[in-house]
C-alpha cells in the first residue's frame, strides 16, 4: 500500500469531488418552501402529524450526484391506521399544488420533482415510541436519523462516511434494493461508527475469511455472538455481515447484503489496498470497447443486449430486469461457457447487459427412457447422434451456431415466457 500521506492525499481529492455543499445551498431554500407547504396542508386538513427530513440529506452524509433524492417523512399519530396514511399523505400533498407521482411499495409513497437537480420522496410513517411497534421498516427512519446525527459528532467521521459511500456507489455496491443487494446508506454510517474510518473498514472486509460472519453490535445489546444469532430471525442472518441495528436489536441492518455483492466488494477492497487511486471512487460503466477487444483477442464471442420492462421505475423495474438477466445467464450457459458478464441499470425501465462466451464443443441432452416407446421414437428422430446409457436415451449435439443466433432463436421460442416475466423488449445492441 502507498504511504499514509499519499493515501490521505487521495482521500482529500475525493472529498472535494464528492462534497455537495454548493448544491445544498441551491436545494435548501426550495426544500424549505416545500416543507412549509406540507405543514400548512397538515394544518388545513386537521391531520395530527409532523414532518421531518430523513436520509443522508438530514445527516449531511449525502455525496454529490447529478440528481439528489431527498427523503421527507410525514409521521402520523398512533390514532391513524397504517392502511390509510398513504391516502392521507396524498390529501396533504394535493394542497401543495405540486405535481407528483404515486410509487407503489410495501407502503405507497410519492415522488415530487421541484427542481431539475433533485427530487423528493414523500414517505408516510407511523409515529412509534418503541421499535417493536414498527409495522413497516420506514417507521424506524426517525430513530435512525436521530441515532446517526447524535453519533456523527465530528467532521472527520462525516468525511469517512462520505468516502465509504462514494467507494460503494462507484463500485455498484451501494443500495439495499433487490437488484443490488448491497450496503444501505444507514448501514454504511453504522459501519463507520464501528470501524472509525473507511480504511479500517475495507481492511476488515479484505481480511474476512468467508467462513465466519462478521458480527457487529454497536450498542452491545447482546452478551455475545451466540445470543445475537439466537435472537435475530434466522431469515435475516443469511448475509455475510450481521449488523445489529442499534435502534432495534432484533433487526439486522445488513440483512439485504448478498454473498455475491459482498465478494465483489471484498475484491474491490483488496485492489484498493494494494493500489489506492482516485479512480476507485469514480462511477464508470463497463468499457464495452475494451471488453469487445479482449473477447476478440481470446477468440470469444461478444454480445450486448438491452432489456426493457413495463414495470415501475426504480426497485420494481430493477428487480424484474435483474431477475431476467440471471435467467438469461442460465439459458446462455446451456450452449456457451460464459467467461464474463455485466448488468447495468440506472433507475429507468431498461438495463444493458453483456456477455463474452465461448461455444461448448458439444452438449449432451437427456432424453426419455427406452421403455417410453413413443417419446423414445420421437427423440431418436430429432437426434440422429444418440446413445443409450442405463436404459435412457442421450443425444450429443455440436454447438455450430453463434451466440447472436442462439439469442434470436431463443427469443422466438420463448416469447410467452419473456412476456410473463414482464419483459417487453429484448434486443441486441452490440
Amino acid at each position: 500500500m502507498k504511504s499514509k500521506s499519499a493515501v490521505n492525499s487521495i482521500f482529500k481529492e475525493v472529498l472535494i469531488k464528492v462534497n455537495p455543499s454548493n448544491d445544498f445551498k441551491e436545494i435548501t431554500p426550495i426544500l424549505n418552501k416545500f416543507l412549509e407547504k406540507l405543514k400548512r396542508g397538515i394544518k388545513k386538513q386537521k391531520i395530527k402529524a409532523e414532518v421531518f427530513v430523513g436520509g443522508s440529506f438530514a445527516k449531511r452524509t449525502i455525496i454529490k450526484r447529478e440528481i439528489y433524492d431527498v427523503d421527507i417523512f410525514i409521521r402520523f399519530d398512533k390514532k391513524y391506521n397504517q392502511d390509510t396514511i398513504s391516502a392521507l399523505t396524498e390529501k396533504i400533498l394535493k394542497t401543495s399544488r405540486e405535481k407528483y407521482t404515486l410509487i407503489h411499495g410495501s407502503r405507497d409513497y410519492f415522488k415530487v420533482t421541484p427542481a431539475n437537480n433533485f427530487c423528493i420522496e414523500l414517505i408516510p410513517v407511523m409515529k412509534i415510541s418503541k421499535p417493536n411497534q414498527a409495522q413497516n421498516i420506514t417507521d424506524l427512519s426517525y430513530s435512525h436519523v436521530k441515532y446517526v446525527k447524535n453519533k456523527l459528532k465530528t467532521k472527520k467521521l462525516v468525511d469517512e462516511v462520505m468516502l465509504v459511500k462514494a467507494f460503494c456507489y462507484a463500485n455498484k455496491c451501494y443500495g439495499a434494493e433487490s437488484y443490488i443487494r448491497g450496503f444501505s446508506g444507514y448501514s454504511l454510517e453504522l459501519l463507520i461508527l464501528h470501524y472509525k474510518s473507511f480504511i479500517n473498514f475495507i481492511k476488515a472486509v479484505a481480511k474476512s475469511n468467508g467462513k465466519d460472519k462478521i458480527v457487529i453490535d454497536l450498542q452491545k445489546h447482546y452478551k455475545n455472538k451466540s445470543n445475537i444469532l439466537m435472537d435475530i430471525n434466522s431469515s435475516k442472518l443469511l448475509s455475510p455481515i450481521i449488523l445489529v441495528d442499534p435502534t432495534f436489536k432484533q433487526r439486522n441492518a445488513l440483512a439485504a447484503l448478498s454473498e455475491q455483492t459482498f465478494e465483489k466488494f471484498k475484491e474491490t477492497c483488496k485492489k484498493f489496498i494494494n493500489n489506492p487511486k482516485v479512480e476507485a471512487f469514480e462511477l464508470k460503466g463497463a468499457n464495452i470497447n475494451e471488453i469487445k477487444e479482449n473477447a476478440k483477442k481470446n477468440k470469444r464471442e461478444f454480445i450486448q443486449l438491452e432489456i426493457t420492462t413495463d414495470k415501475q421505475e426504480g426497485d420494481i423495474a430493477g428487480s424484474k430486469l435483474f431477475k431476467f438477466y440471471n435467467f438469461l445467464v442460465q439459458e446462455i450457459s446451456i450452449y456457451f461457457d460464459v467467461k464474463s458478464k455485466g448488468f447495468d441499470y440506472y433507475n429507468k425501465k431498461s438495463a444493458q447487459v453483456y456477455f463474452t462466451a465461448k461455444a461448448k464443443k458439444e452438449i449432451i441432452t437427456q432424453g426419455p427412457h427406452t421403455t417410453d416407446k413413443n417419446n423414445a421414437r420421437a427423440f431418436k428422430k430429432a437426434h440422429k447422434n444418440y446413445l443409450i446409457k442405463n436404459s435412457r436415451l442421450y443425444a450429443k449435439n455440436k454447438v455450430d451456431f453463434s451466440i447472436n443466433n442462439s439469442i434470436n432463436n431463443w427469443k422466438k421460442k420463448n416469447a410467452r415466457r419473456i412476456n410473463e416475466m414482464s419483459i417487453r423488449e429484448l434486443r441486441i445492441v452490440g
